[in-house]
């Protein structure tokens, strides 16, 4: 099955390879994706997606074992305020559900922070857009491809 992310990759030119595993609802975060995969935690990617004190969306790509820094994240886009939105949220904002929200081929444009040391890396894996598939390509492409802006996050 292709995702959207997967065509926009593919439009691109851009190098990819999907890898898949099996999902049940308790084993959708970004650390329990490294487990049933076996990649790196560190070059998993999660999709974090926060809302400012305006309503702005802004999305942001930080490696599994961290946390982001809601300050930081304040930093990164000139917000007084910043906060995750509900889940619930997620497939209207982004048209992906939990677990498979990837920073390729939402349903809107929105702009996307990428944590600063992912750029370090040979590869990263980010959701494929839905539970199950990672794609694993260079995070110089995935700043391309997302029009991603490099920044502390962590």
């Amino acid at each position: 099955m292709k995702t959207n992310a997967m065509r926009i990759l593919e439009a691109a030119n851009i190098p990819f390879k999907v890898i898949t595993y099996p999902v049940d609802d308790a084993h959708i975060d970004a650390m329990s994706v490294a487990q049933l995969t076996g990649l790196n935690p560190v070059q998993i990617c999660k999709t974090v997606v926060t809302t400012t004190e305006n309503q702005v969306i802004q999305i942001f790509c930080i490696p599994a074992p961290y946390e982001i820094s809601l300050k930081k994240a304040r930093a990164a886009v000139g917000a007084r305020s910043i906060e995750l939105v509900n889940q619930t949220q997620l497939r209207s904002l982004t048209g992906y559900i939990r677990g498979g929200v990837s920073p390729i081929g939402m349903i809107h444009p929105f702009p996307i922070y990428l944590e600063e040391t992912v750029q370090l890396l040979d590869w990263v894996a980010i959701s494929g857009g839905m539970r199950g598939i990672q794609l694993l390509l260079n995070p110089t492409d995935l700043a391309q491809v997302t029009q991603g802006i490099w920044a502390d996050l962590v």
